[in-house]
């Protein structure tokens, strides 16, 4: 959104959110890549067409955040690497509740981190809402259930990833995951759930697995129940992926026993696992610095796959 827009859209006494509708369109010269050749499975009705917002009553560094919902056509965005190619990929799963996803700060911004680091990012735009919509309010009940179109669109996207690999320079054994707050809830669901056939078989990129080599989950909710238990969700095992975890303990939106609880227990299935805890960050930080020392965690992410060989010096 131009600079004038956001002007306009502030002085004109548009509360806290400035929205137009219309389809997110990545910067000029990228394409989104359609996830589904066909129908959509399990299409849900979503209560409008997809539109974009630009959030203002939660600045993140001092600055706002564009918000995407009403996600009916999910697609996949291809960031090439800059500089030496790792070969390894991350699929960026962007955080939002289900509700919506915040394509920048948890997408978009993340994916320029990932490519300066010689890292291919496929940004996923997955379905939102992702729950029928009469459950957007005291939805208690259904928060720790599986978010099937979201997984069935995340489990797809790997599956692309790898199906592609000689084409995008990618090595089909280091493609990873990440997510933040309900994306990182994703990435536990793709993690624990990848041998689950979540949907009919529609072409050949069906045959690729879809478990991650590597995750990454960035202050995820939706991973402990209300008496500290591990969501039954996520069945979590030995055969999962090597694990990254950052959190801080006053993030009173979904809790720091969301991570504890997953930690406990990759720990206790002996996944290779890395948790870093701080005192102060809040929730939904994304990757903007700022005077907090939490908003320094790419560089332990950095370091955390040189540990398991994704990447090298």
């Amino acid at each position: 959104m131009k600079l004038w827009a956001i002007a306009l859209c502030l002085l004109a006494a548009c509360g806290s959110v400035c929205a137009k509708t219309m389809v997110w369109q990545p910067t000029v010269g990228r394409a989104q890549i359609p996830l589904w050749p066909g129908a959509v499975p399990d299409a849900q009705p979503v209560p409008g067409p997809e539109t974009e917002a630009l959030r203002t009553e939660h600045l993140i560094a001092g600055r706002p955040w564009m918000a995407v919902t009403n996600v009916s056509r999910p697609t996949m965005t291809v960031y090439a690497p800059k500089g030496r190619n790792t070969g390894a990929a991350v699929v960026v799963f962007p955080g939002g509740g289900f509700q919506v996803l915040a394509i920048d700060l948890e997408g978009t911004e993340v994916c320029d981190w990932l490519t300066s680091r010689g890292i291919t990012c496929v940004l996923l735009k997955y379905r939102v809402p992702g729950v029928p919509y009469e459950w957007q309010c005291d939805c208690r009940p259904h928060d720790f259930a599986l978010s099937v179109p979201a997984l069935q669109d995340a489990q797809r996207t790997v599956r692309l990833v790898r199906f592609h690999a000689a084409q995008w320079h990618v090595d089909p054994h280091k493609v990873g995951v990440i997510g933040f707050s309900a994306g990182g809830y994703l990435v536990a669901e793709a993690s624990t759930n990848f041998e689950r056939r979540l949907y009919t078989p529609v072409d050949a990129v069906d045959q690729e697995s879809s478990r991650p080599d590597f995750a990454m989950a960035i202050y995820p909710g939706h991973l402990a129940t209300d008496d500290d238990k591990l969501n039954p969700n996520v069945p979590v095992s030995r055969d999962m992926p090597p694990t990254f975890l950052v959190q801080a303990e006053d993030d009173y939106e979904d809790g720091v026993n969301q991570s504890l609880v997953y930690y406990a227990a990759l720990a206790k299935a002996h996944v290779p696992a890395e948790m870093h805890l701080y005192a102060h960050g809040g929730h939904a930080f994304g990757l903007r610095r700022t005077k907090s020392p939490i908003t320094a965690w790419p560089k332990l992410a950095e370091a955390w796959l040189r540990t398991i060989g994704i990447v090298q010096d």
